[in-house]
């Protein structure tokens, strides 16, 4: 094993992210972005210093033959009957490309759930306002076949997406072993997505936030028409905000599962997988059952943002009990 391998399991194993250990080091994060592909050797001081503060021998640091710490164990101390996954350079790459095909289909699927009721708010608004030849129940039943057809077609993404994804799934909820190069590989490309996905964030975040404007001007204008369309316009803004917000997040948590930082570090695993799916399969069916009750699709959308803040504070919950 190489000095960037022994590098990388040796932060693991204490659990610190680049940046931890960058700190504790004195060096940047680039720094040991660098030791740990390989790009670059830490000079003497950096050495004895990280010798110092994993509790490991200079030697077994710089002598690749040896796999061990003297005296001091296994560098790898996975819980008992769970041993981190080993992954090759080969098969992150496989994942990386699965995960950047499958991320715009997940936000498209997610945004036609957003999209689906406005041809029902439309119809049946300008029914009630008498600018439309239908009767109520057709409009209603218009609506309705065009909203489930919306809903079919994301199910049907989400159940796609998750037949090519279901080979990687150790990757989000298991540790992992990586090979020589994963590490390098995954900083490099998560480093040149900075400045997409800071615009996508940003843009995302303010067509959110922005899409509650074209109601008001419409209650400005006091006619029942238009504020219909300003529901409308609504549910297009947020839908384009959250695919935006989606795609890129998704990108990014490819890498970040990769170097297991972020959401992805190996507690946050042991969290998540106790509540994702039954969280976010319960805020979708909440989402889509208030949404038909009440009919009042213009407010129900607060239900992802909102599902958003609490699914971090349930995280903060299960990882307490862990």
């Amino acid at each position: 094993m190489i000095l960037a391998d022994k590098i990388i399991n040796l932060r693991k194993r204490e659990g610190w992210s680049q940046e931890e250990l960058a700190d504790r080091l004195g060096v940047s994060r680039q720094s040991i972005s660098k030791w740990e592909g390989a790009q670059s050797i830490p000079d003497m001081k950096k050495i004895l210093a990280m010798a110092d503060l994993f509790g490991v021998s200079t030697d077994y640091l710089l002598r690749d033959e040896l796999e061990e710490p003297d005296g001091d164990g296994p560098v790898e101390e996975p819980a008992a009957g769970s041993p981190a996954h080993k992954v090759s350079l080969e098969e992150a790459q496989a994942y990386i490309a699965a995960r950047l095909e499958a991320g715009p289909r997940s936000a498209l699927g997610v945004a036609l759930c957003i999209l689906s009721p406005i041809l029902l708010i439309a119809i049946s608004g300008m029914v009630e306002a008498g600018v439309c030849p239908l009767s109520e129940n057709a409009a209603m039943a218009i609506g309705l076949i065009v909203l489930l057809l919306f809903v079919v077609a994301a199910v049907s993404i989400f159940i796609f997406n998750d037949s090519k994804l279901k080979r990687f799934e150790y990757m989000e909820q298991e540790d992992l072993d990586t090979e020589y190069g994963v590490s390098g590989l995954a900083r490099e490309l998560m480093d040149r997505q900075e400045a997409s996905h800071t615009r996508s964030t940003v843009l995302g975040v303010g067509l959110c936030v922005a899409s509650s404007i074209p109601l008001f001007i419409t209650m400005v204008l006091k006619n029942e028409v238009y504020m219909i369309y300003g529901v409308c316009f609504i549910l297009m803004f947020v839908a384009a905000g959250v695919y935006l917000l989606i795609r890129t997040n998704t990108e990014r948590d490819t890498y970040l599962a990769l170097l297991e930082e972020g959401d992805y570090t190996r507690e946050n695993k042991a969290a998540n997988r106790e509540v994702v799916g039954i969280f976010w399969g319960i805020t979708i069916a909440l989402y889509l059952g208030i949404s038909l009750l009440t009919m009042r699709w213009e407010l129900t959308w607060v239900v992802w943002p909102i599902a958003g803040i609490l699914y971090g504070v349930v995280l903060e919950f299960v990882k307490k009990d862990l």
